[in-house]
């Protein structure tokens, strides 16, 4: 079987450089500042809120402004620059917005096909589907549940973007009242999903400026959903299951019939069929970040609630398969995943691991340094100390939150690290904790002069008293025994 896939895999790799040309180091690698310093008006004017133009430009290359921000080159004299820049600074994966007004999703819009190369934009986008034979209850049920989904991350919110309405009545009256009663019921920008024409504008006629995702265009209706994606100027999804070349053409012919905005579905299987799904979903990222193949440079959508199609002893079993497709599909290049199940253990491992993944590998996940108050603290309430790395804070002050107690929370800029990594790279040493002390004015806050530091920093505990004059006490090396240890050692 493993054989088998490499094989399949070699197929189409073979078949994607003979469609798109030699593979290359596409994407941000190629651009440096000096590339797009050549283009600026080199006039060091300040207008972008930069000391100089190189400045701007190394800004530019790293995403962190956009070249809008450069005023002169706005201007009538420099407009063949700024196309030239737009050209180069787009994105190997064309963005598409899904929806309209402030829900609206914005999908792909990616640089790089891996994350350690340059940070991923735009997080995989997760719907839920309903049908139009559900029952109201049922219906404004899942809808619900899609909407309030809410979990609080290390300072992020995890949320659903998306619902996905399915037409299994065949019936356009019914798909059209289903659509108007998900419409009434969320904001989230909503996929409709049918292979009939007729089908579809019943539903576009409901929501007719909501802008939803059209899903989907086959080699058999690809005229008449153009047709729709124009009239209502809609992103389109284009389906090819396994079957990249068909795919491919495809986009030829509606990028030629004047639809832009497309979303490239290559099919998602289960079980047997899963190796093949992760070969197209990799193998069409790969041309479009590092073959420079724009006919292949659009978002990705993924279906794993295809895996309750599949017969199985307990719904467990479909969810739990749904649940491993997805993170799948995450980690390789998926954009917008269209799922069943809506139970918290499939999906909170799961939004969880897109948070992981569309994170700045460059950077650490950190919090803002300073003094934080849990309750009303007095003069006599304890001072603890943490670092400003943003899981150890929230895991801190959630044990803190926990015990009910007045608190301060001393936040030391640690570089975003955690406390042992911290005080090991000298990134959280004596003279920070000394200088945070003094910068958060404790002296003024409290009249006891007792700072209690975590076990894995008490190493550096007499040099802290040395500097700060605070004496030391040093805490358990867990978080979670902080209520103890205050019950035992605070008086």
């Amino acid at each position: 079987m493993l054989l088998k896939s490499l094989t399949g895999y070699q197929r189409n790799f073979e078949e994607l450089l003979d469609m798109s040309g030699k593979e290359t180091k596409g994407g941000i690698k190629q651009l440096s500042p000096i590339d797009v310093y050549m283009l600026l008006p080199k006039t060091n004017c300040k207008e972008c809120g930069e000391d100089n133009c190189m400045a701007f430009a190394t800004k530019v290359v790293n995403r962190e402004v956009s070249i809008d921000q450069c005023l002169p080159l706005l201007t009538k004299e420099y407009e063949k620059n700024y196309k030239q820049l737009s050209e180069m600074l787009k994105p190997a994966v064309k963005e598409v917005t899904v929806g309209v007004g402030d829900s609206a999703v914005n999908v792909g819009g990616k640089l790089v096909m891996y994350r350690h190369e340059f940070t991923y934009t735009n997080p995989t986008a997760i719907a839920i589907d309903v049908t139009d034979e559900m029952s109201d209850e049922e219906l404004s049920g899942r809808v619900k549940k899609t909407q309030e989904f809410s979990y609080l991350y290390i300072g992020n919110d995890l949320k659903l973007q998306m619902v996905a309405i399915r037409s299994t009545s065949n019936d356009a009256a019914k798909f059209k009242a289903t659509v108007k009663k998900v419409a009434e019921n969320t904001n989230l920008p909503i996929i409709l999903c049918s292979f009939d024409p007729a089908i579809l504008e019943s539903g576009l006629m409901a929501i007719p400026k909501a802008r939803p995702l059209i899903y989907a265009a086959t080699k058999d209706n690809w005229k008449e959903m153009a047709e729709l994606a124009l009239m209502y100027n809609c992103p389109l999804a284009v389906s090819a299951p396994n079957d990249i070349s068909l795919l491919r053409s495809l986009v030829t012919t509606l990028n030629e019939y004047g639809v832009e905005d497309l979303v490239l579905d290559p099919g998602t299987f289960t079980s047997a069929g899963l190796g093949d799904t992760i070969n197209n979903f990799t193998m069409i990222r790969r041309a479009a970040c590092n073959m420079g193949d724009e006919l292949l440079g659009y978002p990705l959508i993924g279906t794993p609630i295809v895996a309750w199609t599949e017969p199985a002893k307990s719904p467990t079993v479909n969810a739990w398969k749904e649940a491993y497709v997805a993170s799948m599909l995450v980690t390789r290049f998926a954009d917008i995943l269209i799922m069943h199940g809506t139970e918290g253990w499939a999906l909170l491992p799961l939004t969880v691991l897109r948070q992981n993944i569309y994170t700045d590998p460059r950077k650490p996940v950190a919090v803002e340094a300073g003094l934080r108050t849990f309750g009303t603290p007095d003069e006599n309430s304890p001072v603890l100390m943490t670092t400003n790395f943003a899981l150890t804070y929230y895991t801190v002050a959630q044990d803190i939150e926990s015990m009910g107690a007045a608190t301060y929370l001393l936040v030391v800029d640690s570089e975003g690290t955690a406390v042992d990594s911290a005080v090991a790279g000298r990134k959280m040493t004596a003279e920070t904790v000394a200088d945070a002390i003094k910068e958060s004015k404790l002296k003024e806050k409290v009249k006891h002069r007792k700072l209690i530091i975590p076990g894995k920093a008490a190493r550096i505990s007499g040099e802290i008293e040395e500097l700060s004059n605070w004496e030391v006490l040093v805490g358990p090396r867990d978080s979670s025994g902080i209520p103890k240890f205050l019950q035992d050692k605070w008086k």
